[in-house]
């Protein structure tokens, strides 16, 4: 079976995608052209909106998970917006495992790396805190 969508983030920065997957411990290839997962679409899952089924499997890079035979195609935005999107089959629950219900845990890294990418260069000094109960604090302090 293929259950395939796209996850709920715009990726506008690749380097700061690259350093999310590397604070979870997945590994961005650049430039991998398809992305490993069930292999064809069966109909009992409807396709991500903008998506044709002959556009599965196809990206402009991927994300490994270390153990999992799944990938996450990083794909370009069907909206006619700038950017990325990330789309994933997530049947079987080997992804889902590691990234989190709808790749919770890419999408918050993401996020946190971006916000102190985009910090830095409008020269704030960032200071990352991870709480007791997991919430991530960043601190800026200008100079």
């Amino acid at each position: 079976m293929s259950h395939v969508a796209t996850i709920s983030v715009e990726i506008k920065d690749l380097d700061a995608l690259d350093a999310a997957c590397k604070r979870i411990g997945c590994t961005l290839v650049r430039g991998q052209r398809t992305y490993a997962w069930y292999g064809h679409h069966v109909g009992d899952y409807p396709l991500p909106e903008g998506f044709a089924a002959s556009d599965l499997g196809k990206c402009e890079h991927a994300i490994k998970v270390p153990g999992v035979n799944y990938e996450v195609g990083v794909v370009p935005r069907r909206d006619g917006r700038q950017g990325h999107t990330l789309i994933w089959d997530f049947w079987g629950g080997q992804l889902t495992r590691w990234l989190g219900p709808n790749a919770q845990r890419l999408v918050q890294a993401y996020g946190i790396e971006a916000a102190k990418k985009a910090a830095r260069l409008q020269g704030y000094a960032v200071t990352e805190t991870t709480k007791p109960n997991g919430a991530v604090v960043l601190q800026l302090r200008g100079s």
